[in-house]
């Protein structure tokens, strides 16, 4: 006789991780730049594909494990495949310039903030906008 355990969640469990996130991400304002880091445990950096298309950022990677010849597998729930996440880029920031660096199994892209979304000194001039078109025009004259 073989006693069998049953957990009537445990298929609700594998639902729930598969449809999760696999690259979950953080990103961080740092000064005039924004931080996106993707946390990929275990993929090789030659597998990270970064792409930029019309301020939309697609970071792609791969994941496999083969067990070796005569490896007799008890467990394997490390997800592996191709995981895909993509992240849309506002306008304040400068896509053109991004730079992506992978350390510690950490994918981390640095996106400068755009010039023109940058905070600026706003000139005050003194008097109705009448009075200073009346001055430019005497002064031109």
């Amino acid at each position: 006789m073989q006693v069998v355990w049953y957990d009537p969640f445990r298929e609700l469990d594998r639902f729930h991780r598969a449809s999760a996130a696999w690259m979950p991400m953080d990103a961080v304002r740092r000064g005039d730049a924004v931080d996106l880091r993707f946390d990929l445990p275990g993929v090789a950096p030659d597998s990270i594909d970064v792409d930029i298309e019309r301020n939309v950022l697609t970071v792609k990677a791969e994941r496999h494990w083969t067990p070796a010849e005569g490896d007799q597998v008890l467990a394997r729930e490390r997800t592996q495949g191709t995981f895909t996440r993509q992240v849309l880029l506002g306008d304040a920031l400068d896509a053109d310039r991004l730079e992506a660096t992978y350390d510690h199994g950490v994918l981390t892209v640095h996106v400068p903030v755009a010039e023109q979304a940058k905070p600026r000194k706003v000139q005050i001039h003194v008097g109705t906008p009448q009075a200073q078109a009346e001055a430019l025009d005497v002064a031109s004259a």
